[in-house]
């Protein structure tokens, strides 16, 4: 009859964790409020996150036998019920398995992270490379193949809004504090290289949907490379404290079919050419 109790209780209390952990990482989804990090459009971003739910479930399998097991002695062995507890001072046996278990784990765990790790530091074989460097409060990007530069900022609607007694109501601008004046145009499906570097205080560079960000640091360059694999527009931030005008420093990617990224190249070298021609005649 004990024996078929504890069963019992065992059960009710598993069953009890896993609609808690359900309500807690399943649910939201459901109901359009999902609290999970973004898949991305990267093969990197999408290995991120298959990685990360790989080890999340991990940690929730380990959290449900734990639990399970906790709440299970703490109701079947209380006091109250006359339990009398054993009286051994230690297990070999249960120390070896609770020291090979969690290796295992953790082995199971840094195999597929190591990979990753070393797959996201490749940036052999890049078919193009960008220049990106951070300034107080605006990037600037130079494409080292195309000769093609110039500076993104925050785009003037949002930095009208941003002003102290402005009279501009911040809602009424689309996509206030996250859009700029010249976007980074990027092909999709080709594999590009960054340089990322500042020129005078620590910035760093990130877009959540390529899954990555970089450190752009005075005097050093620090490399990063993506494949965009669908297009669209992209945003992301600043993600260094790097000054008064930390928040109003957005970052704006758009991905376009390599045909029409063609077409956008030469419409800039063409307004390139055009501008100097202007600029010797004067």
């Amino acid at each position: 009859m004990k024996k078929e109790n504890t069963v019992i209780v065992a059960l009710a209390v598993l069953a009890a964790v896993i609609a808690a952990t359900w309500l807690i990482l399943v649910a939201p989804a459901l109901t359009g409020n999902e609290i999970n990090m973004p898949r991305g459009v990267t093969q990197q971003s999408a290995d991120h996150f298959d990685l990360h739910m790989y080890v999340l479930w991990v940690c929730v399998i380990i959290g449900i036998g734990v639990f399970t097991m906790m709440f299970t002695s703490i109701v079947l062995h209380r006091k109250s019920r006359g339990h009398e507890p054993a009286k051994f001072s230690h297990s070999t046996k249960a120390e070896i398995i609770w020291t090979i278990i969690p290796i295992l784990i953790l082995i199971a765990m840094a195999v597929p992270a190591t990979t990753a790790l070393v797959r996201m530091e490749d940036s052999s074989g890049a078919e193009m490379t960008v220049k990106i460097t951070g300034f107080q409060w605006r990037w600037k990007y130079e494409y080292l193949d195309q000769d093609i530069s110039f500076i993104s900022s925050l785009e003037p609607a949002s930095n009208a809004a941003r002003q102290l007694n402005s009279g501009v109501a911040p809602e009424s601008v689309d996509n206030y504090l996250l859009d700029v004046d010249h976007p980074l145009v990027l092909p999709i499906g080709k594999k590009i290289k960054f340089l990322i570097t500042a020129d005078d205080v620590i910035h760093s560079w990130w877009v959540p949907d390529l899954g990555w960000k970089r450190d752009a640091i005075p005097g050093f360059i620090n490399e990063a490379w993506t494949n965009i694999k669908e297009p669209g527009t992209y945003r992301g931030q600043c993600a260094e404290l790097c000054g008064k005008d930390h928040g109003f420093m957005p970052i704006v990617v758009i991905a376009l079919a390599e045909d029409e990224f063609e077409t956008w190249v030469s419409d800039q070298l063409a307004e390139t050419r055009q501008s100097d021609v202007q600029g010797t005649a004067q």
